[in-house]
């Protein structure tokens, strides 16, 4: 979907809300830059009130200051995000259930769900305020969780829902199940259930498949798990995964969603993960395709490579022909 075709205020101000990690030189430098800039072209800047001090803004520069309880995301034309992967979730927070989407400027190490990097600050924002880019819906989870039968949480996750044992001294017992029907019960360190935007998180690191993001499906990996078939499944997206935490497990567990909302899982607890109601939506600037981004990002080796010179000799063939 392009700018155009999304849901943008007409007639209004163009608000443009700004999250930053303000916690480096380096980000509060970028973060002024951008602000500027973007105040520079009309457009209003709306910045939460602890950033907007944090940020150390030159005297005489006017944002809109918001506590973050009241960021008030629907009002904006997107959610411009300074920082790494960890403040694009939190802005995630911002926009869940809304259609503003997020644009990410990389200060981080990876920074998968950014589009653009710091050097690169200049030419997007030209491409902000033309309003050139375009928008990827990615699919998120609704998460549940169950004491008996008494639902006592219900939280979300763009990466991934992941029950983890709390005491490193004693594993899990956990039966997966798929569709309502049991899977395999097994001891293990925990569960990873992500969605094909978290397959480079932490499913990654949990030995599970890279899924590229236009796939829709979900992911369940096993952590550590003491079992002959404990292998990472990939379903399709309209499934259910749940994991049951035994009654008799040694000890307790802990969900965690993004690495930022967590749910104490005492033994008998239960955790049903499915597809979420509410996409995530991040603007695009770049047409790259996702092999690139894998390359770019993990550093890959692709010395050697043949394809492209292959294309350039197949269509230097095409054009002599008589």
């Amino acid at each position: 979907m392009t700018a155009a075709e999304s849901d943008l205020p007409t007639g209004a101000a163009r608000r443009i809300l700004v999250v930053a990690h303000t916690g480096r030189e380096e980000a509060r430098a970028v973060t002024r830059a951008i602000v500027g800039a973007l105040l520079g072209h009309g457009l209003v800047v709306r910045m939460l009130e602890d950033e907007a001090k944090e940020a150390e803004l030159p005297a005489g520069v006017e944002v809109e200051s918001v506590p973050c309880e009241d960021a008030g995301a629907d009002q904006c034309e997107l959610v411009l995000v300074i920082g790494g992967d960890g403040t694009i979730l939190r802005a995630c927070e911002l926009t869940h259930g809304t259609t503003t989407p997020l644009l990410g400027v990389n200060l981080g190490h990876v920074g998968f769900l950014a589009e653009a990097e710091s050097e690169e600050v200049d030419t997007m924002i030209e491409r902000v305020v033309a309003r050139r880019w375009s928008v990827d819906e990615r699919l998120t989870l609704d998460v549940q969780v169950f004491q008996g039968k008494e639902k006592v949480a219900s939280t979300w996750a763009l990466n991934e829902a992941s029950v983890e044992k709390a005491a490193r001294s004693r594993m899990l017992e956990v039966v997966v199940e798929v569709d309502g029907r049991p899977l395999s019960r097994f001891g293990c360190d925990g569960i990873v259930c992500a969605t094909p935007t978290g397959s480079t998180a932490y499913n990654f690191s949990a030995g599970g498949p890279v899924v590229w993001p236009e796939v829709e499906a979900l992911l369940m990996v096993p952590i550590s798990a003491h079992a002959l078939f404990a292998r990472p499944m990939v379903v399709g997206p309209t499934s259910t995964l749940a994991v049951e935490v035994l009654a008799q497990t040694q000890g307790a567990g802990v969900l965690w969603c993004d690495g930022r909302r967590t749910v104490d899982l005492p033994p008998g607890a239960r955790i049903e993960v499915r597809r979420g109601a509410s996409p995530v939506r991040l603007v695009r600037l770049h047409e790259a395709p996702f092999t690139d981004r894998l390359v770019a990002k993990f550093g890959l080796p692709v010395a050697g490579w043949r394809g492209a010179a292959a294309e350039r000799r197949r269509r230097q063939g095409e054009q002599a022909r008589p």
